[in-house]
């Protein structure tokens, strides 16, 4: 779910799809914040920018002041002890509220902003699952034969891929079950015991994310198209819809506005410098930016109305009781209720009280993330933060700002037993 690190990546993973430790070339150095300090800092640098309408519209159809909205977002993120946020709300498909809170920089006292850039983790799939779909790609070939020569012929994989290009189901494997992962690929190969890759179970007959099968169909479309991905994805989307702070890779000017990452105590972590793209994981961006990207795949500005229509059409129900560890096999009513399901890189949301809804998360350390859009009102909204403890907040902030009563929050993981037992468990 993590792409490569300008440090070096340590061997502490977990298949929570949330950890992964990382140890940065710049040095880490412990960092614990006194809360009185740190708090009082946090409220002097929140910041917040309202757009032409004067009240945000919540889902149930009651409305919300900008600065309500504002008091509401400080006091969760704050008693969440959440280091820094960035927050959108959009309404009829358009931006009407944005907020900062806290800080990107704790030793020098710097302010998150709306243009902070900031790690968006796994929220890229969403993003590269909708640039395949510009690309008309058939996502019903066999990734196998997509490639110019057997996956583990490349350098990258040549240990990892050599037990899973002998299985025979291998050539069954389509875009289409790496993007709505159901391939049968474990998420990272890190995690697996002999750290080779494995087909866990026939592909395409159940959900089971995969950070890894979107990296396998990276390679193949790189190779088809004769360029990497980040110079494509930014020619093809980030240039366009004027997503200025939004790259794959690290970019020098993101130096002087940018989110440092803190753990659930407030030590810092690391910074965010990626110097190749990962489809499963490296995109830097801002809420500015995500939110300009959201506004315009509701506008169709990015795809035509009958690929984005394949894009959020259902592909694999989901009654799991929890998204991670991958291959928990327990069960629950929770997602059925809403109709849980993945579309074409998103999860979606296909039978609530509010109407449809898409749907991607973020996680790493130091960098929680989400966002979620309800198709019939336009009513969207995106949390960025660098905190561990952002997951934290995220219940209370949709319920309170735009109330959302739906999202599937056991299955998210986002209920406050599971972060925390999550955090007491994590690698030290």
């Amino acid at each position: 779910m993590r792409g490569a690190s300008s440090g070096v990546e340590k061997g502490l993973h977990r298949d929570a799809g949330r950890l992964t430790i990382l140890a940065d070339s710049s040095g880490g150095y412990p960092l614990f914040i006194k809360t009185s300090i740190l708090f009082a800092a946090m409220l002097l640098s929140a910041a917040s920018v309202s757009n032409a309408s004067p009240v945000i519209h919540r889902l149930d159809g009651s409305i919300l002041s900008p600065d309500k909205a504002n008091a509401i977002a400080d006091g969760e993120l704050k008693a969440n002890n959440v280091m820094g946020a960035e927050l959108a709300i959009l309404n009829r498909e358009r931006i009407v509220w944005r907020h900062a809170y806290g800080l990107r920089d704790a030793k020098n006292g710097l302010a998150m902003t709306v243009d902070t850039n900031i790690w968006a983790a796994s929220i890229t799939k969403s993003v590269f699952a909708t640039w395949v779909m510009q690309h008309g790609v058939d996502l019903d070939h066999p990734v196998a034969d997509m490639l110019a020569h057997p996956l583990d012929a490349y350098a990258h994989y040549r240990d990892s891929a050599s037990d899973l290009v002998r299985d025979p189901q291998w050539r069954q494997v389509t875009p289409r079950m790496l993007l709505t992962h159901s391939s049968g690929l474990g998420n990272l190969v890190v995690l697996e015991p002999d750290q080779k890759l494995h087909l866990h179970f026939k592909p395409g007959t159940r959900f089971a994310y995969s950070g890894d099968g979107l990296n396998i169909l990276q390679l193949a479309l790189e190779e088809k198209l004769g360029e990497t991905l980040d110079v494509a994805m930014r020619h093809d989307i980030f240039t366009p819809l004027g997503m200025t702070r939004t790259e794959m890779v690290w970019r020098e000017d993101f130096a002087s506005n940018m989110a440092l990452r803190y753990d659930a105590k407030g030590a810092y972590i690391g910074t965010t410098h990626r110097d190749a793209a990962r489809a499963a994981g490296s995109m830097a961006t801002t809420v500015d930016d995500l939110s300009r990207f959201i506004e315009a795949l509701l506008a169709h500005k990015i795809l035509p109305p009958a690929a984005q229509a394949r894009m959020f059409s259902p592909q694999i129900a989901i009654n799991a009781a929890h998204q991670f560890p991958t291959f928990d096999t327990a069960t629950s009513d929770e997602g059925p209720k809403v109709g849980l399901a993945y579309g074409i890189g998103w999860g979606l949301l296909t039978r609530t009280k509010f109407g449809p809804a898409f749907f991607k998360e973020g996680h790493g350390d130091g960098a929680e993330n989400y966002l979620i859009c309800f198709v019939r009102s336009g009513t969207c909204m995106i949390l960025l933060t660098n905190s561990d403890n952002g997951e934290l907040a995220f219940r209370p902030l949709l319920e309170k700002l735009i109330g959302d009563t739906v999202t599937p929050w056991t299955w998210e993981g986002y209920t406050r037993d599971a972060i925390l037992h999550n955090e007491e468990h994590a690698p030290k």
